[in-house]
């Protein structure tokens, strides 16, 4: 599953991140709930997991205009939080589960089993597309007609945004934060590097998606014209 973690506490967000990836999940980490909002708007993100006391928006104000902007993944609440009426609060704001804390990660994952189980559309698409083009997610590789690119995790990284976002910019403290990590010294020159190698990836394409460079903003991805065989 995609999975979002949105967690202030510095010692408790790392380590929810590994055990999840242990159990193959992918999950990013943000510390606020606004910074959560930023995430979820540039990525589909099959399950949220929002601490309730969270600093600039609370999980449970965060839970309620999702529901609000039609939200339809699962959202888990955590919290210290263990009163019925603390419970009704947070499962009339839209959450699917409660989970108080501390809490064993055996009950955590068995709760975002049962989510997934509840869930009518499978978790998570095998690609994306923007036709005709298709990035393949197991694959991490870019398929055009008959043409298919093999990615590096981190072009894979920066096409899965870009193709979630056809035609929005992107800005590029955006991209670096999700690319190599909110606490990188990595700069812009980096990220420019990477989207020539990218570049380079989609010459097989004939050159009809393009990544554009927004001066002062960010990037984008276009696909101009359809590709061909001929």
């Amino acid at each position: 599953m995609r999975i979002l973690l949105a967690e202030d506490d510095l010692r408790l967000g790392p380590l929810i991140v590994h055990m999840l990836n242990k159990e193959g999940h992918t999950t990013d980490w943000v510390q606020n709930g606004l910074e959560a909002l930023d995430y979820i708007s540039v990525t589909s993100y099959d399950l949220l997991l929002l601490d309730w006391m969270m600093p600039l928006m609370d999980g449970v104000t965060l839970c309620r205009q999702l529901r609000k902007d039609a939200y339809a993944g699962g959202i888990i609440l955590l919290t210290a939080k263990d009163t019925l009426n603390d419970r009704i609060s947070g499962l009339d704001a839209g959450a699917d589960d409660y989970v108080i804390k501390p809490f064993e990660f055996s009950e955590l994952f068995a709760r975002i089993r049962s989510i997934s189980r509840r869930m009518v559309q499978p978790i998570q698409d095998d690609w994306i597309g923007i036709s005709p083009y298709r990035l393949l997610l197991n694959e991490r590789s870019l398929q055009c007609n008959d043409e298919q690119v093999t990615l590096t995790t981190r072009e894979f990284q920066l096409m899965e945004l870009l193709m979630r976002n056809e035609g929005k910019v992107l800005p590029r403290s955006l991209l670096i934060e999700r690319i190599w990590g909110y606490d990188s010294e990595v700069n812009s020159n980096t990220l420019d590097a990477l989207v020539k190698q990218l570049r380079k990836k989609l010459d097989c394409t004939k050159g009809q998606m393009h990544i554009n460079n927004v001066r002062g903003m960010g990037y984008k991805v276009e696909v101009s014209v359809v590709c061909t065989n001929e």
